[in-house]
């Protein structure tokens, strides 16, 4: 199956927090939760801790020594687009907007729901990860949808771009037997002709490229029905 996308596991959180017994809280229950944290008691430290190693997240709040939250945002958006969450008791709209404006992601007001700021924290992780590659792998084959790559084992498979669809196919439908007309339909998406051999032509191609004499068959011919993605042969399939 192709991968999907989910939020990092153990990413990399920068909390920037003046009062140390929030700071303490959040630190303690963030890690709970699964994060590593970092915490700088005021702006220049935050500023500091950020530039020396990228955060995947920076929680951040507005009013700091040293340098104000909004003056680290802006600091910081010079060279990075680290996803940043904005606390503060300051919550009238002019002050969303601003905090927003000098480069925040997020703005949460205070007092607020450690709930609802790992919801936050999560909903921002995943926008800013970069997507994960689609692969497929049966056995050992792997099929990269993105890089249109392949290989067996280690070793890189050079495939046409007709040979690839074919093996993406069987690939996302592994021990099921497709027929000839199935096969021409998903991947030359037109109406099988009796007298075409197309599919058993690619077949062919495929099987001399991702099955050497030394490797198992995985691609197997189910007499007057089509074809079969598997790691065994079984009765009446070659």
């Amino acid at each position: 199956m192709a991968e999907t996308q989910s939020p990092p596991k153990g990413a990399r959180v920068l909390l920037v927090e003046d009062d140390p017994l929030i700071a303490d809280v959040l630190a303690t229950e963030l890690r709970l939760e699964g994060f590593q944290v970092e915490v700088a008691s005021d702006g220049l430290r935050g500023l500091l801790a950020a530039r020396q190693q990228e955060p995947d997240l920076i929680i951040l709040d507005r009013m700091l020594p040293q340098l104000n939250g909004t003056e680290l945002c802006q600091r910081l958006r010079q060279s990075s687009n680290v996803p940043i969450i904005m606390l503060t008791a300051m919550d009238s709209l002019q002050d969303r907007v601003e905090g927003l404006n000098f480069g925040a992601n997020d703005y949460l007001s205070k007092p607020f729901a450690l709930v609802e700021l790992i919801a936050r924290i999560n909903a921002q992780l995943r926008s800013h990860s970069p997507p994960e590659r689609r692969v497929l792998i049966f056995a050992d084959l792997r099929l990269d949808l993105d890089s249109h790559e392949a290989w067996r084992g280690e070793q890189p498979v050079a495939l046409t771009p007709k040979e690839f669809d074919l093996l993406g196919y069987l690939m996302a439908h592994p021990r099921q037997v497709k027929s000839r007309e199935q096969i021409l339909e998903a991947v030359w998406h037109y109406d099988f002709d009796g007298e075409n051999n197309v599919v058993d032509v690619y077949i062919r191609y495929l099987r001399t490229k991702i099955e050497r004499p030394d490797q198992q068959r995985l691609i197997h011919t189910v007499r007057g029905v089509g074809y079969i993605l598997r790691e065994e042969v079984a009765v009446g399939v070659t």
